[in-house]
């Protein structure tokens, strides 16, 4: 089992270090918590990918510590660093043409000419970050597809023998992971939805940005989370429900939402949906029901990013 750390500078140094070895570490962001190791080492990606259970062509994010380090292994043109500098600390991953010279293993990229980049706000992210002193490849710290993490405890009943450690930050304060905008070319685009909203990047760019509606294909997917399936329960996931059938559990929404549920916003604040979704869903994920309903979200704001997540944990499933 992994040894749960605190946020004293000694206890983040000791993960640093252990990141330093080629070890991975689970550690929190602002969106969720991330299973890490030394973005420039394929020995630590390929652990990442095994430790998930991951599909080595789904690309993985890259952290780093700041606009300048982001440069390092990115091509940064006029609009990304205009993104950046409106955007990074946050949660805001981009995707952008590798260096020529970019050390990040062709492993965490998937072998695309490109790489998911960002830089995380949270304040043990950072310090971990500058501690190490490397780029640390970072996807969700769960199993491949299943519900993502937003506590320690998440992580350790996950993948409580895949990291060396765990720091605990506490509950993730957004709760969705990143919105990914592509600028691989003229036309900026998002390619997963998440705390960044178009309207918010559209005002520093510009310029129209638009969600990209569907899925990648399943054997070269562009950017984490585009998978059909993805950030699921055990239990079918039935959307858009007024009430639970016979058997189901229900997630509500809003006012409207029996008294006796669990509820993501009794007053309909969607920052606080966001931030309560995966600890919920998990909470709901029990063999005594035979499925999860889930009350309508509406497809606005943070909303935009809620309902991609559900639609995709409610998917079919292989």
């Amino acid at each position: 089992m992994a040894r749960r750390l605190q946020t004293s500078l000694a206890e983040i140094g000791d993960a640093a270090r252990a990141l330093r070895a080629g070890k991975l570490v689970a550690f929190p962001t602002e969106t969720v918590y991330g299973l890490g190791g030394d973005a420039t080492s394929d020995r630590a990606v390929a652990a990442i990918f095994a430790a998930k259970g991951r599909p080595s062509f789904n690309p993985l994010i890259v952290h780093v510590s700041n606009i300048s380090s982001a440069a390092q292994f990115a091509e940064l043109s006029a609009k990304a660093q205009a993104v950046a500098r409106g955007f990074w600390p946050g949660p805001l991953t981009l995707v952008l043409p590798r260096r020529r010279d970019c050390r990040i293993s062709l492993l965490a990229t998937a072998g695309l000419d490109s790489v998911a980049i960002r830089v995380p706000a949270h304040k043990i992210a950072q310090t971990l970050l500058m501690m190490a002193g490397l780029p640390l490849a970072a996807p969700s710290a769960n199993p491949s597809g299943r519900l993502s993490p937003t506590t320690a405890d998440h992580v350790l009943a996950d993948l409580g023998d895949k990291a060396e450690f765990v720091i605990d930050g506490g509950p993730c304060p957004v709760g969705v992971e990143s919105t990914v905008l592509s600028l691989l070319d003229d036309r900026p685009r998002i390619l997963r939805p998440g705390a960044v909203a178009a309207e918010a990047l559209s005002e520093v760019l510009k310029e129209p940005v638009p969600i990209e509606a569907g899925v990648d294909d399943a054997a070269a997917p562009r950017s984490p989370g585009r998978l059909v399936s993805h950030y699921a329960p055990s239990l079918p996931v039935r959307l858009n429900a007024a009430a639970a059938g016979a058997g189901e559990a229900l997630l509500g929404f809003g006012p409207a939402a029996p008294k006796d549920t669990l509820n993501l916003s009794g007053t309909a604040d969607l920052q606080e949906a966001a931030a309560n979704l995966f600890a919920m869903l998990r909470r709901l994920d029990d063999p005594k029901y035979r499925a999860i309903a889930v009350m309508p979200v509406p497809e606005s704001g943070l909303g935009i990013a809620i309902n991609d997540r559900l639609r995709r944990a409610a998917a079919p499933r292989k």
